[in-house]
């Protein structure tokens, strides 16, 4: 794994608090940089390194090795960050378990990776002495953070870095934009995020930028659902958003949802659907 020449960036008022406050500077950096369409080549490395070993410190405490490989998007990338994390930051104790418990849950067969990841086994089954190592690593993991504290060192680690710059919120976000600006195919991969958020988004959320696309208002944010709105004298679940036009509500019955202005009441829009989900203009 190379190393970029991207600084950390870690905000003033957490950089001179606690070690804890440090490295949640660093994953809300990381993150916001993520938000903000750039990729892990554009992101420090030893930001990175610091980021993921957090997240598998987190998971670990969570769910043990099974919670971390649950949640790793991609076990092989994220792995190559915990490793040189844990390396460059001293912490060689836990890099050697986090290698050991690595290895041994690959090396579980696919019945035995499913009995670890479920967490138990049937009372009537006999102990399966793969899950059982796996398990004592994670009782290992957890005496050996009182040893060996990967916060601590984690900290020191970010405040080492020679790349670094330590800004308040206002200049953080204001790096990040004029990092992002300078992002060639910024346009492409905004397309591509909003493609990939549309196809996950909840069906409320698809009915409402239908209903904003029919009436040719940008929809900015969804504020919140309202379960006791009174629609033609009916109980029913109201969502509310705002766009660029003001705040309006949308309501569903059997066959439509309606844009309605919240005050005048003015149905602003509206669409059928049928049991398939798609929606066609009323």
């Amino acid at each position: 794994m190379t190393t970029n020449e991207y600084p950390v960036v870690l905000n003033k008022a957490s950089f001179e608090a606690g070690n804890a406050d440090v490295v949640d500077s660093n994953v809300n950096v990381v993150n916001e940089m993520y938000q903000e369409l750039l990729n892990s080549d554009e992101i420090a490395t030893a930001a990175l390194n610091s980021y993921f070993v957090d997240f598998y410190l987190t998971q670990a405490l969570a769910g043990g090795f099974a919670q971390y490989v649950f949640t790793a998007p991609e076990r092989e990338e994220v792995d190559g960050y915990v490793r040189a994390g844990l390396s460059e930051m001293g912490a060689v104790r836990h890099l050697d378990l986090f290698n050991r418990t690595a290895a041994a849950f690959d090396a579980l067969t696919d019945d035995e990776a499913e009995a670890y990841l479920d967490g138990e086994l049937d009372e009537s089954e006999a102990p399966i002495p793969a899950v059982a190592l796996l398990d004592e690593l994670d009782g290992e993991f957890e005496a050996l953070l009182e040893e060996e504290d990967i916060i601590d060192l984690n900290a020191t680690y970010l405040r080492d870095q020679s790349e670094l710059l330590v800004l308040s919120e206002e200049d953080i976000e204001a790096h990040i934009a004029e990092r992002v600006a300078q992002v060639p195919d910024l346009a492409e991969r905004q397309a591509e995020a909003e493609e990939e958020a549309l196809a996950n988004a909840p069906e409320f959320e698809i009915i409402i930028r239908e209903l904003c696309d029919v009436a040719g208002y940008a929809l900015e944010k969804i504020t919140m659902g309202d379960p006791n709105y009174q629609h033609d004298g009916v109980t029913t679940l109201a969502w509310h958003f705002s766009t660029d036009h003001g705040d309006y509500i949308m309501v569903e019955d059997d066959d439509e949802a309606f844009m309605i202005h919240p005050e005048t009441k003015e149905i602003i829009a509206a669409v059928e659907f049928e049991e398939s989900d798609e929606f066609a203009d009323a």
